[in-house]
């Protein structure tokens, strides 16, 4: 029996890593839950981010996953260890990919990280970074209204392209050659912050670093049947559905909303 990948963030975002997932890895069934009710996560306390983490967790465990992908780059800062300890099976993060990217395409070792506040806070790219190469100069800026601007479809609009400006100024005397994209909400916003950081300036996308990453732990050529595809949100379906059909470039197939029991989620079909 297939058992499926499950992926979480906090809202749409994520679907970036889904998608890049999904172009790699056509015959593999996908679980996408999106925490619709509580996004953004970045200002949320570390304690918080815990929380929601775990429960994002079990609600996909309840579907038999093979592979959990934390998509979210906040809940990788600080979720992760406390994830592990709910299961035996491999849980993946987004940091360690896109570390290990950026440090391979970097030519000067001066590295610029963007992301959510809890992101920046938690010091997360800087630590994987230096444990690859201690020489990399690393500088890092949180851009909290990327997230909003993005769950609201905004993110080709004049508003995005002042914010991105204003945010990605910080970089103007650093001298980077490599940009993280620490959230993944921000490949959404790729073409306004290639266009403000300029081209000399390798943006790199974690959604396309974790799929390169689960070449490990997936064998690409097992199955015949194309995968099936279940999307899961704890608010606001209709919400999503329109974003989801603009970053798929199709509606999703299969798309629920769920109720938080308790502490953990409860999907009522399972």
């Amino acid at each position: 029996m297939k058992q499926p990948i499950g992926i979480f963030d906090s809202g749409v975002g994520g679907l970036t890593v889904y998608n890049s997932i999904r172009k790699h890895f056509p015959y593999e069934d996908l679980i996408y839950f999106g925490d619709t009710a509580r996004v953004p996560y970045g200002p949320k306390s570390p304690n918080t981010i815990i929380d929601y983490s775990l429960q994002n967790a079990r609600f996909l465990l309840q579907h038999n996953i093979k592979i959990l992908v934390v998509a979210c780059n906040t809940s990788s800062a600080y979720a992760l260890p406390h994830l592990s300890n709910l299961s035996d099976i491999p849980i993946i993060s987004v940091i360690d990919p896109g570390a290990r990217q950026a440090v391979t395409l970097s030519q000067k070792s001066r590295i610029g990280v963007i992301g959510t506040e809890g992101t920046i806070r938690s010091g997360a790219y800087t630590s994987e970074i230096l444990k690859l190469n201690p020489q990399t100069q690393i500088w890092a800026v949180a851009c909290p209204l990327f997230v909003p601007i993005v769950e609201e479809g905004w993110q080709d609009s004049q508003v995005a392209y002042d914010i991105a400006n204003h945010y990605l100024s910080f970089f103007n005397d650093k001298e980077i050659d490599v940009l993280i994209l620490g959230c993944t909400h921000y490949p959404l916003l790729k073409n306004t912050i290639q266009q403000v950081i300029g081209s000399s300036v390798t943006l790199v996308d974690s959604a396309e670093a974790i799929a390169n990453y689960l070449c490990d732990y997936v064998d690409r050529d097992r199955y015949e049947v194309p995968g099936k595809d279940r999307f899961f949100v704890s608010d606001n379906e209709d919400k999503f559905a329109r974003l989801a059909e603009r970053i798929l470039v199709n509606h999703p197939s299969y798309l629920k909303r769920v109720r938080l029991y308790e502490s953990w989620f409860v999907d009522s079909t399972v």
